[in-house]
């Protein structure tokens, strides 16, 4: 089954679907837009265009595991999408993927503008590898 995981922005969000087989990053995108509701609609076109069942969208957590406005934002984005694209919608603890995104940038050598235009697609498809991480190590249900 193809789950999209979502790195919410408020310029431009993240957007990573994983392989049939739930193993790899097969597709990213980042879907500029400063209103949630245009970029709620554009992904929620782009999971029934890919065949996604599942979506993933980060959470930004506090490092002590509390939630702030920004949380409550993404919450709010992930309501939005899943009435929108009539898929499953769950949140997902993302704490520092953006930052590692942007390390994993620098190590590669990307800076710049190009790097603005990607730093999404990477903070979306580490939490796409945190999620299918955490599915292939979970019990499964008999």
């Amino acid at each position: 089954m193809k789950i999209m995981a979502v790195d919410f922005g408020d310029a431009r969000t993240g957007v990573a679907i994983s392989d049939e087989m739930e193993m790899l990053v097969a597709f990213t995108a980042v879907v500029p837009s400063r209103k949630p509701e245009r970029a709620a609609a554009e992904i929620a076109e782009l999971a029934k265009e890919k065949g996604v069942r599942e979506i993933v969208v980060g959470l930004p957590k506090n490092m002590n595991g509390s939630e702030g406005p920004r949380a409550e934002l993404c919450r709010e984005f992930a309501a939005l999408l899943e009435s929108l694209s009539g898929i499953s919608v769950r949140t997902w603890d993302e704490r520092l993927t953006t930052v590692d995104a942007h390390r994993i940038l620098s190590d590669n050598g990307v800076y710049g503008k190009k790097r603005k235009n990607t730093v999404d697609a990477v903070a979306a498809s580490l939490i796409l590898e945190g999620y299918l991480g955490y599915r292939a190590n979970r019990p499964k249900e008999t």
